[in-house]
C-alpha cells in the first residue's frame, strides 16, 4: 500500500484509540466529580456500554446495503463530536446518560467499518494491519499520560474539553480517508449468516469474549479510583496505562511473529488465562508496585494479542460480502453486551472502594471460564494470515 494511505489510516487509528484513552480511565473520575455514587457510576458505564450492542449492528447493515463505508465513518464521526459537546452544558444524572449514549451510538459506527477498510487496503496482512494499529496505542498512551496530568492541575473539566478536541481531530482524519478500489458491499449472501453465527466454532468464541470482556469491568470502569484509594499519585494512572499499552505496542508489532507459530485458538487460550491472573493480582496485589507494573505487562494479552487474533479469526470464519455483519455482532456482543453486564456488576460490587477486591476476583473468574469456552473451540481453528 502507498505511504500516504498509510499514514491516513494510522492518523484515523490514532483519533480513534486517543478517545479510548480519555474515557476508560478517566470517565469515572469525571462522573465522581460531578458527585454520582459508585452504583451510579457503574450503570452510566453500562447504559453507554450497552449502545454497542445495538450501534455497530445498524451501522453495518447500513454499510452493506449502502457500500458507503466511509459515509458510514465520517457520518459517525461528525455526529459523535456534536453529542460528546452536549458535556459542557448538563449536570443531571439523566441529561449526561443521554449525552453520552448518544456519543457512544454515534462513535460505535466508526471501528467496524474502519477495520474492514483497513484490512482490505492491506489485503489482510497481519504484519501491515499491526503497523497500522499500533498508531492506536500510540494514541490511547498519549492521551492517558496528557489527560492525567491536565485534569490533576486544572479539575475534571479538562476531560471534556480534551474530548471535544480529539474527536475533533477524529473527524478531520476521516475526511482525509479513501475507498478502497475494487470493494464493494453486497447482500447476496444475507441469508447464510445464521450458519456463520451458529457455528460451534464460532459460538464458543463469542462466548469467550463475552466473558472476557466483562471481565475487564472494574479496570474500565474504577481504575483510576482504585488507584486513589491505593494513595499513589494523580500522575499514576497515566503512567500505568502507559505501561500497558507501551506492552500493547509490542505484541502488535510482533503479532505476525506468534501467527506463524500458533494456532489461532492457542493464542486465544493463552491471552484470556493470563488475563485471569491479570485481575487476581490486581485485586490482591496492586500496592506493591512491581505487582502492578507487572500485571500491566499483561495487557498486551488481554487486549493486544486477543484483539489481533480475534481480527484474524473474524476475516477468515466470515465471507468477504459479510464482513461488515461479522465485525457488528463481535463488537456488539462482545465488547457491548459483555461490557455493559461488567460495568453493572462491577459497579454494584465496588461499593466506593470496599468491594474493590471481590471485584477484581469475580473479575478473574469470569475470565477463567472465558478461558474454559476457548477449549471447547474445534482444533481445526487455522493460523493466522501473516504475511
Amino acid at each position: 500500500m502507498s505511504s500516504d494511505n498509510f499514514v491516513k489510516l494510522s492518523s484515523s487509528y490514532f483519533w480513534y484509540f486517543a478517545i479510548l484513552g480519555l474515557i476508560v480511565p478517566f470517565l469515572p473520575v469525571f462522573l465522581d466529580a460531578k458527585q454520582f455514587s459508585s452504583i451510579e457510576i457503574g450503570e452510566i458505564l453500562a447504559i453507554i456500554t450497552a449502545t454497542k450492542i445495538i450501534g455497530p449492528t445498524f451501522w453495518a447493515f447500513a454499510a452493506d446495503k449502502s457500500g458507503k463505508q466511509l459515509s458510514i465513518i465520517r457520518s459517525g464521526s461528525l455526529l459523535a463530536l456534536l453529542s460528546f459537546s452536549l458535556l459542557f452544558w448538563l449536570n443531571g444524572y439523566w441529561p449526561i446518560v443521554f449525552c453520552l449514549a448518544m456519543f457512544s451510538l454515534f462513535w460505535t459506527a466508526i471501528l467496524p467499518q474502519l477495520e474492514v477498510l483497513t484490512l482490505n487496503s492491506i489485503r489482510r496482512s497481519a504484519k501491515i494491519y499491526a503497523r497500522i494499529r499500533l498508531w492506536g496505542s500510540i494514541g490511547f498512551i498519549f492521551l492517558a499520560v496528557v489527560a492525567g496530568d491536565l485534569i490533576e492541575r486544572y479539575s475534571a473539566d479538562a476531560f471534556t474539553y480534551l474530548g471535544v478536541l480529539v474527536l475533533a481531530g477524529l473527524l478531520f482524519s476521516n475526511m482525509k480517508l479513501k475507498p478502497v478500489r475494487g470493494a464493494r458491499s453486497s447482500t447476496a449472501n444475507i441469508g447464510k449468516m445464521s450458519d456463520k453465527i451458529f457455528n460451534r466454532s464460532f459460538m464458543y468464541f463469542f462466548l469467550a469474549g463475552l466473558m472476557l470482556q466483562m471481565s475487564f469491568g472494574p479496570y474500565y470502569g474504577f481504575f483510576a479510583l482504585y488507584l486513589r484509594e491505593l494513595d499513589y499519585p494523580g500522575f499514576a494512572v497515566g503512567v500505568f496505562i502507559a505501561i500497558s499499552v507501551i506492552a500493547e505496542i509490542l505484541i502488535f508489532i510482533y503479532a505476525s511473529v506468534f501467527f506463524r507459530f500458533f494456532r489461532l485458538k492457542t493464542l486465544l487460550a493463552i491471552s484470556i488465562l493470563l488475563t485471569s491472573l491479570r485481575w487476581f493480582m490486581t485485586g490482591s496485589f496492586a500496592d506493591i508496585i512491581w505487582v502492578l507494573v507487572l500485571v500491566q505487562c499483561i495487557h498486551a494479552l488481554s487486549f493486544g494479542l486477543y484483539h489481533s487474533v480475534s481480527l484474524q479469526f473474524i476475516h477468515q470464519h466470515f465471507n468477504n460480502d459479510q464482513q461488515n455483519r461479522g465485525q457488528a455482532i463481535y463488537i456488539g456482543g462482545v465488547y457491548g453486551l459483555g461490557g455493559a453486564i461488567g460495568a453493572y456488576i462491577a459497579g454494584i460490587v465496588w461499593q466506593g472502594g470496599q468491594g474493590s477486591e471481590l471485584a477484581y476476583n469475580l473479575a478473574a473468574f469470569a475470565a477463567f471460564v472465558g478461558f474454559l469456552f476457548v477449549l471447547f473451540m474445534p482444533n481445526k481453528t487455522n493460523t493466522g494470515t501473516a504475511k
